[in-house]
């Protein structure tokens, strides 16, 4: 999952948020945002492969592992299948331990006592704020979003507010948009106390650090997917479930940058500090944690898009809201419908993204001069301003209720789900095949799913598995060291003993295929941005919506193009990672030494030469990041592809969400974290000690 970016953050990305170089590019603050693999490549240092070293380093695990696996190789011969001797059969143990579960969920003290009051505090918690919101009527939430939106970044913001939130209640969405808002609000709380605290620990304790990691890289290589049978299995379907699974999805992000901003402390100023006999508790309240605030915030913003994410993929547990509108729309195949429900949660993203980010940069912005403010500015400043928002977004409230409009007019309402399903019709009937010379949307798909997926599946699955063992090996040897090669085999071997080896690599071919189109396409678009400032000023609005949408979004506008299947979410996939691919290619391309490159231009160096010899290479590890996250995004949406056809492991963990069937759910979940850690170390760039 954002964004989130990341992103994501966003997500994001997530969305899921990338990295500070790609955030750079939009105009927006350059702290270090987390996506849902780049704190890992950031925060690890690691050694390149260069020179004779390399040549050792490279051989040496490679024989060992060719030693290991070539006698397996013969005891177990046979095609690509993974020897059946070599697998575990954890349907039996797993299906005991959820029956055991489901059983005892209603009278074990475990349940009675500690999960049964942290869920009844999460069902209190949401139905307070739900209950406030709907108390505040339309008009008191749209002014209130409107005033802060004013205080933090002035009119225009505050007018995009309004207009999203008036949006939601024209499509006839204004209940399902509460609701998302009461889970939301209710979750990122939670996930920003959560993180702030695993943040604090990791960033005082080198030896928290040290355990934290390999935690929070697995957190964050798993999509979001995989977060909801666990939950489900101890809360049952509902709120409490949905509510948790997004706080343990969001709280990563928040973790990290908290982390990060408290070892990043100015050491003159600690030192400073310490000097004039300041203990460490006052230390870190009046020094460490004031210089981090940016870094501070930045996971807050994280924290929020990677929530909303989680928060709409949670509809398929009972969560509600805009998500649940979505997800029975595209159960149906009901474009229309999952389109009035899309809308708002993407201008709920795009407000609540706008809004963080302008109260980060206002964080770090010189302080206006009191006398040189507007007079509303002056009015609405300081403490008492804040209590004024509060007071006057009260009396509009009050107002509202008091003209009897504090629920949504029905007669204000707009259908969306007529004209584009009839919109939809005619794109199935002109569209979809037939078109002269390029082709209608299903060929497309027919033809990427016939001569691309199908063949890179087939040979992924006829392989000998001790070949596939070994090639993890040798690339992740290339990306980094013998450790991160031991770990990108032992998570391959990993699915083969799990019993999933044939629905591991049908999602693998399906990842590969679509990070190749993403490459393709996010290279060349990226060259083009680079090269014309005036290109990435029309880029930049685009990649910054796309950036804050949900995952979940992406999936209604490829049914409509493409029906369902894997063709489609390897389309829905692609567009989702694009924009990180995108920004990180550009940022590193831009930030090539001016002086390097207009030595070439003075040798006579063509633009072809100057792109492909000098900036290419010298934006190696921007190129190499744009890779790793590429991977890691497509993978989260690929299994998201499992509710439009996808198949394989997303398919398997619908199924077992669907059933209740803890084995099918969770030894697929299981496999796509061993995934997700196997494409992220061989993907990872290596970083120069």
């Amino acid at each position: 999952m954002t964004a989130t970016p990341t992103p994501t953050h966003a997500q994001a990305g997530s969305r899921a948020a990338v990295p500070a170089q790609a955030r750079q590019s939009s105009g927006r603050p350059a702290a270090p945002a987390p996506s849902r693999t780049a704190p890992a490549a950031q925060d690890r240092p690691r050694r390149g492969l260069r020179g004779p070293a390399a040549g050792r380093a490279f051989l040496l695990p490679m024989g060992v592992a060719l030693v290991l696996l070539i006698p397996l190789a013969a005891a177990f011969p046979g095609a690509g299948s993974w020897p059946a001797a070599l697998a575990v059969d954890l349907s039996g143990p797993l299906g005991r331990a959820g029956d055991w579960i489901i059983d005892h969920r209603d009278s074990h003290p475990l349940f009675l006592y500690f999960f049964g009051h942290v869920s009844n505090a999460v069902v209190v918690a949401v139905r307070a704020v739900y209950v406030l919101l709907l108390a505040a009527g339309w008009t008191g939430v749209t002014a209130l979003a409107a005033l802060v939106a004013w205080r933090l970044a002035g009119i225009r913001l505050a007018l995009t507010c309004a207009a999203a939130f008036a949006a939601c209640g024209l499509l006839g969405m204004w209940v399902p948009t509460m609701q998302t808002l009461a889970l939301m609000a209710v979750a990122v709380a939670a996930s920003v106390v959560l993180g702030a605290l695993l943040g604090l620990a990791a960033g005082l304790s080198p030896r928290a650090d040290r355990l934290l990691r390999p935690v929070l890289d697995t957190m964050q290589i798993l999509p979001a997917f995989a977060y909801l049978l666990p939950m489900v299995l101890v809360f049952g379907i509902g709120v409490p479930a949905a509510v948790l699974a997004t706080v343990v999805y969001a709280a990563p992000p928040m973790a990290r940058l908290t982390a990060l901003g408290l070892r990043e402390a100015d050491a003159g100023v600690m030192e400073a500090s310490a000097s004039l006999g300041a203990t460490g508790r006052q230390r870190l309240l009046t020094a460490r944690l004031p210089l981090a605030r940016r870094q501070l915030l930045l996971g807050v913003n994280q924290a929020i898009m990677t929530g909303l994410s989680m928060a709409v993929i949670a509809s398929v547990i009972g969560a509600g809201g805009l998500g649940d509108r979505v997800y029975q729309a595209l159960a149906s195949v009901d474009v229309g419908a999952a389109l009035a429900a899309g809308i708002p949660i993407v201008l709920l993203a795009v407000v609540l993204d706008r809004t963080a980010d302008a109260a980060g940069r206002r964080l770090g912005a010189e302080p206006v001069p009191l006398g040189e403010q507007h007079l509303l500015r002056r009015v609405f400043a300081g403490w008492y301003g804040r209590l004024l928002t509060v007071l006057t977004a009260v009396a509009v409230a009050v107002a509202g209720r008091m003209a009897g409009t504090s629920v949504w007019p029905e007669s204000w309402t707009v259908s969306l789900a007529d004209p584009v399903n009839s919109a939809v019709a005619w794109m199935t009937d002109h569209l979809y095949s037939g078109v002269p010379v390029v082709g209608g949307t299903a060929d497309w798909a027919a033809r990427f799913t016939g001569w691309i997926l199908d063949p890179l599946r087939s040979g992924l699955q006829a392989a000998p598995w001790w070949l596939l063992l070994l090639l993890a090996c040798a690339l992740a040897l290339l990306a980094g060291t013998w450790r991160t090669a031991l770990t990108a085999v032992l998570a391959l071997a990993a699915v083969g003993v799990l019993g999933v080896w044939e629905a591991s690599l049908d999602t693998l071919s399906q990842v590969l295929a679509a990070v190749a189109v993403t490459l393709v396409l996010g290279f060349a678009i990226a060259v083009g941005a680079a090269r014309s400032a005036r290109a990435e000023r029309l880029l930049r609005p685009v990649l910054d919506v796309c950036q804050t949408l949900p995952q979940f979004v992406y999936l209604i506008p490829v049914v409509a193009l493409f029906g369902v299947g894997r063709a489609p979410a390897a389309a829905a996939a692609i567009v989702y990672a694009l924009p990180a691919v995108v920004r990180i290619t550009v940022q590193g391309l831009r930030e090539v030494d001016p002086a390097v490159v207009e030595s070439a231009r003075s040798l006579g160096a063509t633009r072809a030469q100057l792109l492909r010899q000098v900036q290419l290479p010298l934006a190696r590890p921007a190129l190499l990041l744009a890779v790793n996250q590429a991977v890691v995004l497509v993978l989260a949406v690929v299994i998201i592809g499992g509710l439009v056809g996808g198949g394989a492991l997303g398919y398997d963990v619908v199924l077992g969400l669907a059933q209740g069937d803890l084995a099918t759910g969770l030894v697929a979940g299981a496999a796509i974290v061993c995934l997700g850690l196997l494409l992220d170390r061989v993907t990872q760039p290596a970083k120069e000690a």
